[in-house]
């Protein structure tokens, strides 16, 4: 988005570490993987007013809402309990992707 240039870079350089860090890591047998989460219910968008989370969530091609908490922690628990990813960046989003 337009005026998010730090923003964006500090999570390109998260982006980019990820594979590194998982091969630097590996012959400790540690796993990383990064969640790269898009438009979701939190306490932070709560103190928004209503039509500004609908118009958020509308955005979301699919499914057209913000994701709900227990979603992620759905990944996150699906991603543990695989041991073949590492090194990974998985989009949370629904497709999402902001207009500048």
């Amino acid at each position: 988005q337009v005026g998010q240039a730090a923003y964006s870079a500090s999570k390109g350089g998260i982006v980019g570490m990820t594979l590194p860090i998982a091969r630097d890591l590996a012959p400790l047998g540690i796993r990383v993987v990064t969640i790269a989460p898009g438009l979701f219910s939190t306490p932070l968008l709560a103190g928004l007013p209503e039509r500004v989370r609908s118009f958020l969530g509308q955005q979301v091609p699919f499914p057209s809402r913000l994701g709900h908490p227990a979603e992620f922690a759905h990944l996150v628990q699906a991603l543990a309990e695989n041991p073949m990813i590492n090194g990974e960046v998985v989009r949370l989003d629904g497709a999402l992707r902001m207009q500048p």
